[in-house]
């Protein structure tokens, strides 16, 4: 246990901010846009959350690039600059997180080198907050009580191992510790996991291992990052937004005039239908199969010495192994005021604490679609509300009720599979157009208008 100073500071109406990375920083510029009093912590020496390569327990790696398209990509109202690639380095991402948070002058309000490690909510209803910050290695305590907490922390930094059987002679990491492909120089390497982080890394390993594989527990549908010169999202975007009953058939066969049959590069085919599964945005892992610089491997059933057995009953010799296997969602310091599901927060709208009043969460969600744009209008969303509760409190209490009955389906009439990571996946344009919905419902959509451009605000709510 922290110790506890001797007085609670009592911030009054303020709002609580935990994180300054793409998450944290779009609701601090809805708060500020809304003039609503807050604080905001960042236990790291800048903005930036994970994009920041140099902090500890980052999962980016040197290769690593987003994958979601540039002009699809940035904030509303705050494209990112056209001298960028269509698909971003995480160095170019970075730096594009830091230049919003100057432009909207977003720094004087966070506070750095400090950790929340703590929440605690008082009878009355409020939120006790208490932090721990370092500087030039003192620690000082504090704790400070507010209206509102909103977590921001993300949820790629616990890593995720599932059970080893058997015993490895050789190196066994997570994907987190990962940081370059020459890692890889003069080893024969194994790839466990096929997300989209676990696909880039074993292209790395194709690139610079002496033998490279990667297991993969079940099928993928592959999608090229342009289609037709195009990047495949804004080709997905700026077409007709077409039901699923006819959408499925159409991009199912266009994926397979341009992928053609992937088995025969020894790919197992998905036992899923086409959306109901996060697909994968990779060119290059299909350019290495082709080229036989690494093969597939079905699961890991045991490790013996130096050799992983396969289910298959297959085995290789193997120097290192990479478990590219996910990551455990947590929010350490208030974990015990959520309700979870299958590892996953569950929250109305992705955002709202239907048991908690004024404990927010923002980031945790998954969708097939790019983040910061949707980060907007969730933080926009939840700062109405808090704006509400001020100005307007009989328009707050009718919010309330939908953050305690309402139950929409955001599914987009996609039945995804039964993982952990879809456990709280949401198809981005029924999640959109129903808070969009929600906004002029509740006579918001006019304010949201003023604060972004309405050209953005109406793109991302087709």
């Amino acid at each position: 246990m922290n110790p506890m100073p001797s007085s609670i500071i009592q911030c009054h109406d303020a709002i609580c901010i935990v994180g300054a990375g793409p998450g944290g920083l779009s609701v601090a510029r809805a708060l500020k846009a809304h003039g609503l009093a807050y604080e905001q912590f960042e236990r790291h020496i800048g903005v930036g959350g994970i994009w920041d390569i140099g902090q500890a327990n980052t999962p980016i790696y040197e290769s690593a690039h987003f994958i979601s398209s540039r002009d699809l990509s940035g904030f509303i109202g705050f494209p990112m600059p056209s001298s960028f690639p269509d698909y971003p380095s995480h160095r170019q991402i970075f730096s594009y997180v830091q230049a919003f948070a100057q432009a909207f002058d977003l720094l004087p309000a966070i506070r750095f080198y400090t950790t929340v490690t703590d929440v605690c909510k008082t009878p009355e209803g409020r939120w006790r907050v208490s932090v721990q910050t370092d500087t030039d290695g003192q620690k000082q305590f504090e704790t400070r009580e507010y209206r509102a907490i909103i977590c921001a922390t993300g949820c790629n930094w616990d890593p995720h191992l599932p059970p080893i059987k058997g015993q490895f002679s050789g190196e066994l990491q997570h994907s987190v510790r990962y940081k370059s492909a020459r890692e890889f120089a003069q080893k024969r390497v194994l790839i466990v996991g096929a997300g989209n982080s676990g696909v880039d890394i074993a292209c790395d390993a194709a690139s610079w291992a002496d033998e490279a594989f990667i297991s993969m527990r079940r099928g993928y549908y592959f999608i090229p990052k342009h289609i037709f010169g195009i990047p495949a999202d804004e080709f997905s975007e700026k077409g007709p937004h077409l039901p699923l009953w006819l959408a499925r058939p159409i991009f199912s066969w266009l994926l397979k005039l341009i992928t053609g049959d992937l088995r025969r590069f020894g790919l197992p085919l998905p036992t899923h239908r086409l959306f109901e599964a996060h697909p994968l945005m990779n060119s290059q892992l299909l350019h290495h199969l082709q080229h036989g610089n690494i093969k597939v491997k079905p699961d890991v059933d045991f490790y013996e010495g130096n050799q992983a057995v396969f289910t298959d009953g297959s085995r290789v010799t193997l120097d290192k192994v990479i478990y590219a296997t996910g990551y455990q969602w947590s929010c350490p310091y208030a974990q015990q005021y959520f309700s979870w599901r299958g590892g996953r927060p569950s929250l109305y709208l992705s955002m709202f604490s239907r048991e908690h009043h004024n404990l927010y969460g923002i980031g945790y969600l998954e969708t097939n679609s790019s983040a910061y744009k949707l980060f907007d209008t969730q933080a926009y969303t939840i700062a109405s509300y808090l704006n509400d509760q001020l100005k307007n409190p009989l328009r707050a209490k009718k919010f309330a009720q939908l953050i305690a009955n309402d139950q929409p389906d955001l599914s987009g009439g996609i039945r995804f599979i039964a993982s952990q990571r879809h456990e709280v996946y949401v198809d981005a344009h029924r999640m959109k157009s129903y808070l969009q919905k929600i906004h002029r419902r509740m006579g918001w959509s006019k304010m949201h208008e003023k604060m972004y451009p309405s050209r953005d605000f109406l793109a991302i709510q087709k």
